[in-house]
């Protein structure tokens, strides 16, 4: 039994040898990343300084219309190059933003991996669909039960909420994602709509609010609950065409994909919209009143101002989705024709064998 142990841990030495040896190989690759990674990015840099050049002496030389074909096709040529270093730059890190080098300091939130990326994302999407749920069930409790620490609870809720997804999105936005400004910046007005919210006092105004704002919640939970169904089967279609981005995700509107079920969902979103225009014309109306606190028409006015960066970032993509809606359609059908080509071309094949 002794002479066993011996021999166990001289086979573990053996093996922590190999993990040193494995180590060292892993950290001199390491470094050699890091050196590669850098040259990368100075290569890139160097790229555009020159491009910038070139570009304005093509304008320069535009002016005396000389060589107008040749200027161009170089013309073209660069704009596919911005686009080949924009590819390239996606598999390199990148530098926080303002917002993330606030939060998290330097810290290095790039994502290099593909899969690591669409973990990330799909991470972020459930994180939401969860929040969703429970902000349901908590909304609901609240219209029934009037307890002041169960609506201070949601309502904190909703702020963490809020707050994380603005750190999500910005990390999301580090590693490529396409989420429109808009959507970020929604998130960042409805984390300071909580938060007043939350200071609110409990008072006949918020009294009168509460239950409205409640239904509110209930409402727009339930469209979050339909748009990640209903996105999330498209992204991965879309996907498997090759058609998206890693990094695309859903968002409370419209994104860079097009919704099968358009028409089904479009009543629901422009409804929720016109819900936040609701509120913002309940909280204008208490706003009169000689007991209202400064809360109400600050809340008012950012109710508002949802309503309205919301429909009108909406309304501008509709006609983009619908064009993508073609083109998607026309891409299924092709691939649909050319494997019935495929089979049909085999078929005759083996006939012809069997002749």
């Amino acid at each position: 039994m002794t002479e066993q142990i011996f021999e166990e841990w001289d086979e573990l030495n053996s093996d922590f040898k190999q993990l040193e040896f494995d180590n060292k190989a892993y950290l001199q690759q390491l470094e050699q990343l890091h050196g590669i990674q850098k040259k990368c990015v100075d290569h890139i840099a160097h790229q555009r300084y020159r491009l910038s050049i070139i570009s304005k002496t093509i304008k320069e030389l535009g002016k005396k219309k000389i060589n107008k074909e040749k200027l161009t096709e170089l013309k073209s040529d660069i704009m596919k190059r911005k686009a080949q270093l924009y590819e390239v730059e996606q598999t390199l890190p990148k530098p926080n933003g303002i917002y993330l080098k606030i939060i998290l300091g330097n810290v290095n939130v790039s994502i290099l991996s593909k899969e690591e990326k669409f973990k990330y994302k799909d991470e972020y999407e459930k994180f939401k669909l969860i929040l969703s749920i429970i902000g349901i069930v908590m909304a609901i409790l609240n219209f029934s039960v009037r307890f002041r620490p169960l609506e201070l609870s949601y309502i904190f809720l909703l702020v963490w909420y809020y707050c994380t997804l603005t750190i999500r999105e910005s990390i999301l936005k580090v590693n490529g994602s396409r989420i429109r400004g808009w959507w970020r910046l929604h998130h960042f007005l409805s984390t300071v709509a909580a938060g007043i919210l939350l200071i609110w006092p409990d008072n006949e105004s918020w009294s009168y609010f509460r239950n409205q704002f409640m239904v509110f919640n209930i409402y727009i939970s339930l469209v979050q609950y339909l748009q990640f169904r209903y996105q999330r089967g498209v992204l991965y279609r879309l996907k498997a065409l090759g058609e998206r981005h890693n990094m695309d995700i859903t968002i409370e509107g419209f994104h860079s994909w097009m919704w099968r079920g358009l028409s089904f969902l479009l009543p629901f979103l422009f409804a929720g919209y016109i819900f936040q225009f609701y509120n913002a014309y309940t909280l204008y109306s208490l706003s009169y009143d000689h007991e209202t606190t400064w809360h109400v028409p600050i809340l008012s006015f950012m109710f508002f101002v949802l309503f309205v960066g919301n429909t009108l970032t909406t309304i501008s993509v509709i006609p983009s989705k619908f064009q993508e809606k073609v083109k998607l359609q026309y891409r299924i059908m092709s691939q649909r024709l050319s494997s019935q080509l495929l089979c049909r071309e085999t078929e005759e094949e083996e006939s012809s064998k069997q002749d």
